[in-house]
């Protein structure tokens, strides 16, 4: 059973004062659990074990990829390939952050990989900061949890410039460097998700600015912001998968922008194969005995109860849960029902009293950094709920 500790919310005008303005789901109810995951120091550092080790085990899997051209097995856009290699080539595209996806981990279950979120930031504000602002508000040890996301991500920055595992490198000849952060607009989650890793970059050292995708320029020289001022790296929170299908010519475009070196995207088209489902099925050709990861098959699996999903499906959308028998039990409907289709052996999730499922999930930015975890049903879908941690 999963330990839980009760708390005093934050109420919403607290949240918002923290620039939390999606704190109530479309149903009414609160985002935000008034309850805290209670881990263990040893279940923290299993969590952190399991995430550096699947990261070293992606490495491998990518190119792995690579060098047998698998890239249309893994649902990849043709038009995207050779960004892919080319970002994959050269160490200036550094992969800023991801989060791994876990069952287990706690009330004595093995961790397992659900999947690894390589390039979506959700849940990036609520583990950085608002687990910290919560622990504080209950008069807690804020030290009591395994959240360093926004130091991290912070040196991970710096990592695009020094391009050395030792940050200590980094200092004021470096300064200068221009990231542009974009995001759509009408979206206050994006934004403000956005906003926080431009916090985060400007605490690194570099000079930043933010502008709505759709005001951002391109042009085969370089990318620029709405008042046309050039800028060496640039940020967006879209999907690579969504930019190669809707929006082709921008594609070709950011194509000759990265070959001719003129500015670097982030994080790096590489993180597509990470972002791929499909990449679980080729670690488990590679990595036949690791314990961490689920038979995953892009066939069905025989006799055994599993989950399919869309290889590059998000927040729980177009998900089927199918007995042994081959008899649905539940699905979910979503945009995501044209791509390709991958069958994941299913594995339980720790329940609390109430029969609610708890998924961790793991941030990485250079090594695991932060934990946190969704609530929710059988299947973790975007009206799931946030919950925090602390070490007991």
């Amino acid at each position: 059973m999963v330990t839980l500790q009760n708390l005093t919310p934050l109420d919403d005008t607290q949240l918002e004062e923290l620039g939390f303005t999606w704190h109530t789901d479309v149903d009414g109810s609160k985002y935000v659990s008034n309850q805290l995951v209670e881990v263990t120091q040893e279940e923290a550092e299993a969590y952190y074990e399991a995430a550096n080790t699947l990261y070293d085990m992606y490495v491998e899997a990518a190119e792995y990829v690579m060098e047998n051209d698998l890239f249309f097995e893994l649902g990849i856009p043709f038009n995207l390939i050779d960004m892919i290699k080319k970002s994959w080539e050269n160490d200036v595209h550094w992969h800023i952050y991801g989060r791994f996806d876990f069952a287990g981990g706690i009330d004595g279950k093995p961790i397992k990989l659900i999947e690894f979120n390589a390039d979506t930031p959700t849940a990036l504000f609520e583990t950085a900061l608002l687990q910290w602002a919560l622990l504080k508000h209950n008069n807690l040890d804020e030290n009591q949890q395994f959240n360093n996301v926004y130091d991290a991500i912070s040196e991970n920055f710096k990592r695009l410039i020094t391009l050395f595992d030792d940050t200590s490198t980094f200092d004021e000849r470096y300064e200068g460097w221009k990231i542009l952060f974009s995001s759509i607009s009408n979206n206050d989650e994006e934004e403000v998700t956005v906003k926080l890793l431009q916090q985060m970059a400007d605490d690194a050292g570099f000079v930043t600015e933010f502008e709505f995708l759709e005001n951002t320029h391109f042009d085969d020289e370089g990318i620029y912001d709405a008042e046309e001022n050039p800028y060496e790296y640039w940020f967006k929170l879209f999907p690579w998968e969504d930019l190669a299908s809707d929006e082709p010519e921008l594609t070709t475009i950011l194509n000759s922008i990265m070959q001719n070196q003129k500015a670097i995207i982030l994080n790096p088209a590489y993180t597509l194969l990470f972002q791929s489902k499909g990449m679980m099925k080729i670690l488990c050709d590679l990595f036949p005995d690791s314990p961490y990861l689920l038979h995953t098959s892009f066939e069905p699996l025989q006799n055994v109860k599993q989950v399919e999903k869309s290889i590059f499906g998000r927040e729980g959308a177009n998900t089927a849960i199918i007995a042994a028998d081959n008899q649905l039990i539940t699905k979910t409907d979503g945009p995501y029902d044209n791509h390709k289709k991958i069958y994941q052996e299913y594995v339980d999730m720790p329940k609390d009293v109430h029969g609610e499922k708890y998924q961790a999930g793991v941030f990485f930015a250079y090594e695991a950094c932060g934990l946190s975890f969704r609530k929710g049903g059988e299947i973790m879908d975007n009206i799931s709920k946030f919950v925090g941690h602390t070490i007991v």
